[in-house]
Formats: C-alpha cells, sequence, structure tokens
C-alpha cells in the first residue's frame, strides 16, 4: 500500500514539473515579444467619393414588382379597402384558402349554385356567393360549374389593404 502511494506523489510531482517547465517556455515566450517595439500601423486606404446620381423614374413602375400587382395597387390607389371586422367571422375563415379544395356544385331551383368546399378537418361545407373564406377577408364573389371565385383582401405593405383575385379550381381527378 505504501509503495502505491509513493508511485502516485511520484508521478504527480513529476507530472507538475512538468507543466511547470512548459509555463515558463511560455512566459519567456512572451517576454520577449513584449520587449519587441511596436509595428508602425499602415495608414486607412484614401476612397475617393461615389458621384451622386440622380433617379429620374420614380414615377414609372418598380422593375422588382409584377406587372400585375403594380397594376391591382394603381387600381386600388383611388379607392380605401377595409375589411370588415365587425362582422362575426365564418366557419371557413379559420383555414387558409390553399387547404380549401372544391369538390362540386349544387343547382337551386332558380338556377343559382351553391358550392360544395372540403374543408381541411375533412368535412364538406355549402357556400354560395357572399360567404367568406380564407385568413384574408376572401368573398365569394362567383359560382360556377367549374370554379369558385373569390376577392380577397390583403395588406398592401403600406399599411392599407388591396383586394385580390383568388380562384378555387375543381379538379376532376377521374374515375
Amino acid at each position: 500500500m505504501k509503495l502505491k502511494l509513493l508511485i502516485i506523489t511520484v508521478s504527480s510531482t513529476l507530472l507538475l514539473t512538468g507543466c511547470s517547465s512548459r509555463l515558463d517556455v511560455v512566459n519567456e515566450q512572451m517576454q520577449q515579444i513584449r520587449s519587441q517595439p511596436p509595428q508602425p500601423v499602415p495608414p486607412a486606404p484614401v476612397f475617393l467619393p461615389v458621384p451622386s446620381f440622380a433617379y429620374s423614374a420614380q414615377q414609372l413602375r418598380s422593375p422588382f414588382m409584377p406587372p400585375s400587382l403594380a397594376m391591382e395597387l394603381s387600381i386600388a390607389a383611388g379607392r380605401q379597402i377595409m375589411p370588415d371586422l365587425s362582422r362575426p367571422p365564418q366557419y371557413l375563415e379559420q383555414f387558409p384558402i390553399e387547404s380549401l379544395i372544391m369538390k362540386g356544385t349544387l343547382r337551386r331551383s332558380n338556377g343559382s349554385l351553391y358550392g360544395l368546399i372540403q374543408a381541411p378537418e375533412g368535412g364538406v361545407v355549402r357556400v354560395e356567393k357572399g360567404n367568406y373564406l380564407g385568413k384574408n377577408y376572401g368573398r365569394i364573389v362567383d359560382i360556377s360549374p367549374s370554379q369558385i371565385s373569390v376577392v380577397e383582401i390583403v395588406p398592401n405593405g403600406r399599411e392599407g389593404f388591396v383586394e385580390r383575385p383568388r380562384n378555387l379550381v375543381m379538379i376532376d381527378v377521374g374515375a
């Protein structure tokens, strides 16, 4: 037992002695670096001023905006569009319009059509012209046997809103 204790003591002393010699070398090198004179810092490069440019096409359409969106914004510029936040939301307004699927239509006795829309939860909902759906205050403006036309009210990016037409199209999956 005493032999083991002696071996552990001797080996730990040797290890600590080895560490102190490495630290001495590092300290010595750091002292040499500190004793050297400081190197001069090169001056900053001289930058030439960039000539100014007068942009004269502010009234034209932005090249980064699609023409269809530019036309929508210009049409809506003359009128104030706001969603009706005072009306109670309808069932299909809790789902994004992309998740709704047109399943078909039903003809009324007077000849007008109801639309049949499948919600993401699986149920089929009957809608008519004037109903709302989607998260962007989409109002149904027309129903045909092959599609349901919707006008959404979306933010225009300038603290206002713009109307955007969308369609739910009936997809024929075949039998």
